[in-house]
């Protein structure tokens, strides 16, 4: 009979998520993920294949956290433009915290695989349309409630701004963005709202 897995698979997705958003895919060797993650290679092998499927399955746990995070808020925000506000400077929050801000920046490593990797870049389109979807239906929601202004005709392209205003967040952070310039930016993004 095998032996019982002696570490808790999420915490080591939440630890592979930091490792490759700090390093990035190519800067991240199986040794230095090993020490970081704090398991033997063995366990990295059974549990999740080798380095590229734990990245994978890291990249997934952390986008679908975000998205269904980003999903609740908006479904359940009474106000679209609070709802929309709170999601931004949330994470700005994130990325100008130094403990957490490492897991967005996998963000980046993803985008860095996407052309070579079909699996990704379908992951990535996917919860991208997903996200749209929902900043649509929301914009929807304030546009028939009369708190947005905007011709229902124009409520697609504002989705997907707004959704690639969030993602750009991650980027520009990444470039060494100080948090006034990233609240500067997401002030800016919310005006299209106006």
């Amino acid at each position: 009979m095998g032996r019982a897995k002696e570490f808790d698979t999420e915490t080591v997705l939440r630890k592979a998520t930091s490792v490759f958003g700090a390093y990035g895919y190519e800067g991240t060797s199986l040794s230095l993920l090993l020490s970081e993650l704090g398991i033997a290679r063995q366990s990295l092998y059974d549990t999740y294949g080798t380095k590229h499927d734990l990245f994978v399955s890291a990249l997934k746990f952390y986008i679908q956290q975000k998205t269904e995070a980003g999903i609740r808020l908006l479904n359940e925000c009474t106000s679209v433009r609070q709802g929309v506000t709170e999601l931004f400077n949330e994470a700005v929050n994130v990325l100008t915290d130094n403990e957490r801000r490492n897991e967005c920046f996998i963000i980046n490593s993803a985008v860095e695989q996407a052309p070579q990797n079909h699996e990704i870049a379908a992951f990535i389109q996917t919860t991208n349309q997903q996200m749209e979807d929902v900043f649509y239906t929301a914009l929807l929601r304030g546009q028939k409630s009369g708190e947005l202004r905007h011709a229902e005709e124009d409520l697609p392209g504002l989705a997907r701004f707004l959704n690639y205003s969030r993602l750009s967040l991650t980027f520009t952070a990444k470039s060494g963005a100080s948090e006034e310039a990233l609240r500067d930016f997401v002030q800016m993004t919310l005006r299209a709202m106006d």
